[in-house]
């Protein structure tokens, strides 16, 4: 099995191999031995005086965030009328996830993208009881040692045994016991963490299960066997894509799985700037795999698609060391997000690549031995597979605005009870508790130029 060195990305810890990958002790092990949930007082250097970033990341510069009013607006009708804009309006809701969702609706929309929110509705109370359950103690052991390998500066993941890491391990722990045969792969922690940034922890477990088993399935498997076989497709893209770059790579004998398993397993999480990361996510959810294959591609094209890229790397090492270090402006937000969306890479490509490269594979190495279910491309053709009912899509916030005349109402029809008379009910009921999802016009917001993320802090909004 080749061997590969994975360089930390976003202040995480790196592995040595494709089998680091795969919770073992051996892998994971920790200098102190410690169980995760130690001292609160073990915080990596933070204090509550530093500052933290929009993201919550401590020490970046913080950006205030433009007037997202507008989007919201739009985003906000967009949730409120699901079923109609997959069926009806697929094409501008794609191009509103390439524009970025608002942040302060992301973790909302992506459980809608990824199918998570019907999923949740339709197994009601299946995470409390998975909760409630000790887990596998071999799993258990690896999950609390890989804890605290998780964005580290992160505000939420910073203190050793926070709610951050409580909650990423129930998360995980949760997983081994819904998967048992798949048990916990150490590169599905950094994709739970991200979740858990935008969601509440019941949320984030079913946006994991979607991710793991329509998006990227059979990725953590044992074996490692899908990875592998994507690496092939990325290549053999590669060729239409940079034809240099397929050279060189192929000159020099560098396996895909060399380069690309932390980039795919970790959905770039551990690779790209973090605002970055957030709008390659919101069109990975939006429209699948594709979108991880266009980020690839764009990165190896950029590093190794021209001759004079390629004078500084002419051998193997020289190449990964390139590969291991990408130029930031590369990586930035509105460079990559241009140069993804204008990339000619359909689900149809990836398809009809993958039937090639899975013939190839069977003719020199026999059948897979993990047999994964189709992949679903997207949020489109995730809800074409599994229709869910308006039931499922109902939105429940976790903030209801009641207006002033429901209360002063609520108010009249109980001292009318004291007082022994009655107070005719409103036939139009006003309490906006009966609706789940008010329309923006009953809020204070409606005549304001704030956004939502300006006047409201709660990230799971």
């Amino acid at each position: 099995m080749a061997r590969i060195r994975i360089e930390p990305g976003n202040g995480l810890q790196s592995a040595e191999s494709i089998k680091s990958f795969r919770g073992t002790r051996e892998s994971l092990a920790l200098t102190d031995e410690g169980n995760s949930f130690g001292s609160d007082s073990e915080l990596n250097g933070y204090t509550s005086e530093r500052p933290t970033d929009k993201y919550g990341f401590i020490g970046a510069e913080d950006i205030p965030p433009e007037v997202l009013r507008q989007r919201e607006v739009k985003w906000l009708d967009m949730l409120n009328n699901w079923d109609k804009w997959m069926a009806k309006r697929h094409k501008k809701m794609k191009l509103r996830c390439q524009k970025g969702i608002p942040p302060s609706l992301r973790g909302r929309a992506w459980l809608y993208l990824s199918g998570g929110k019907v999923k949740r509705e339709q197994h009601k109370g299946k995470f409390e009881e998975l909760d409630r359950q000790a887990g596998d103690p071999k799993w258990v052991d690896v999950i609390e040692k890989d804890l605290h390998r998780q964005f580290p500066f992160h505000e939420m993941f910073v203190a050793r045994g926070g709610h951050g890491q409580q909650d990423l391990y129930r998360v995980l722990k949760a997983y081994t016991l819904h998967r048992p045969e798949e048990g916990y792969c150490q590169a599905q922690a950094p994709i739970a963490a991200v979740l858990l940034m935008h969601m509440p922890a019941e949320d984030a477990f079913w946006g994991l299960v979607q991710i793991c088993e329509k998006y990227l399935p059979g990725y953590y498997s044992v074996g490692l066997e899908a990875i592998q076989l994507d690496g092939e497709i990325l290549f053999a893209l590669l060729k239409r894509v940079s034809p240099l770059a397929h050279r060189h790579l192929k000159k020099h004998k560098l396996d895909p799985i060399l380069y690309m398993t932390e980039w795919f397993m970790c959905a770039f999480s551990r690779t790209l700037p973090w605002a970055s990361v957030l709008r390659v996510w919101d069109m990975f959810l939006c429209e699948g795999v594709k979108i991880i294959f266009r980020v690839g591609l764009v990165l190896l094209k950029c590093m190794l698609g021209s001759q004079d890229k390629l004078k500084a790397c002419q051998g193997q090492y020289e190449t990964m060391e390139l590969l291991k270090t990408i130029d930031t402006r590369y990586m930035l937000e509105g460079f990559l997000v241009r140069e993804i969306i204008e990339l000619p890479l359909s689900e149809r490509d990836v398809e009809k690549e993958h039937l090639a490269q899975l013939r190839r594979w069977k003719e020199t190495r026999g059948e897979l031995h993990c047999k994964s279910p189709p992949r679903m491309h997207g949020a489109k053709a995730i809800m074409a597979a599994e229709p869910p009912s308006r039931q499922d899509l109902r939105q429940n916030p976790t903030i209801i605005v009641e207006s002033s005349l429901a209360t002063k109402k609520t108010k009249e029809q109980k001292n009318g009870k004291k007082n022994g008379t009655l107070v005719a009910a409103n036939p139009e009921p006003s309490d906006t508790s009966t609706n789940p999802s008010p329309p923006l016009k009953d809020t204070p917001l409606q005549g304001s130029n704030q956004s939502l993320i300006s006047t409201e802090h709660d990230t799971y909004l």
